[in-house]
């Protein structure tokens, strides 16, 4: 499946920055058939400093003075070609304790007594399945409901929020209940009002499935940018020793061919 997604960000640096890190670009995972980033400050072109770290490209922009800041990008990615994200096996098993911690956004220890309570006895796909199903069904979605630093337990309590809020829930219930999770930054075609979307995988049986509780977007065509613990780690601007404004932001993703999703099989993402 081709998918060609673009985003465009309009900002303001009100204060100088001495750090600022985009998060914008699709994973080294995906097959990326082609693209371009372009960043200018009051229509000069800057340098962004390209940095890996766990299947996520980040791109580094240093001491940028106050001006109008542009951040463009646009790819054309084949879900078809892209390379499975695999680790060593001493990696792979930190990455796993890792995920079974509780983070800022995903606490999970906060919720243990909860997810155990729910979900008692369930292992695997079952328990994968009643999490999201849970979720699903109690969670409203609702734009603009919730804040920047809302975590799952508050999403919990208000029974609201928006993608970012059902992946942390789906996160938590998860970790809560010994299964490795970690929430993902994507591209999603089909997806409506367009944004970036924010999904949870979890490890099942050895293999990273992909886990959409909300239902907005065909789990196929989702393209990832960035994966972490919560959205402390897959944030699409963050700002260090300054302030931007974010004024505008536009984001599309467009699959050829858009397919329907089965809920009951298991999706795994590039």
């Amino acid at each position: 499946m081709r998918c060609t997604v673009t985003s465009r960000l309009d900002c303001t640096i009100v204060e100088p920055t001495d750090l600022a890190v985009l998060s914008v670009a699709v994973a080294p995972s995906t097959g990326r058939i082609e693209e371009q980033l372009s960043v200018t400050l009051d229509g000069r072109p800057i340098e962004a400093q390209e940095l890996l770290h766990h299947n996520t490209r980040l791109h580094r922009l240093a001491d940028l003075p106050k001006g109008q800041l542009i951040v463009e990008y646009a790819a054309v990615t084949d879900t078809g070609t892209g390379t499975p994200n695999t680790l060593p096996a001493d990696d792979d098993a930190v990455q796993d304790l890792i995920y079974l911690r509780p983070s800022r956004y995903a606490d999970s220890d906060s919720l243990g007594p909860v997810a155990y309570s729910l979900f008692q006895g369930l292992h695997g796909k079952e328990l994968l399945d009643a999490v999201t199903t849970w979720t699903r069904r109690n969670l409203a979605y609702v734009s603009g409901s919730s804040r920047p630093t809302d975590g799952a337990v508050q999403t919990f309590l208000l029974r609201q929020g928006v993608c970012r809020d059902f992946a942390h829930v789906v996160v938590t219930l998860l970790r809560a209940r010994d299964v490795p999770a970690r929430l993902v930054s994507v591209y999603a075609p089909g997806l409506y009002p367009m944004d970036f979307h924010a999904v949870a995988e979890a490890k099942i049986d050895g293999e990273w499935v992909v886990v959409d509780a909300t239902g907005l977007a065909p789990r196929q065509s989702l393209v990832r940018i960035a994966t972490g613990r919560d959205a402390s780690d897959t944030s699409f601007l963050s700002t260090h020793r300054g302030i931007i404004q974010l004024d505008r932001m536009a984001v599309t993703a467009v699959a050829d061919s858009l397919p329907v999703d089965d809920l009951s099989r298991l999706v795994t993402l590039a």
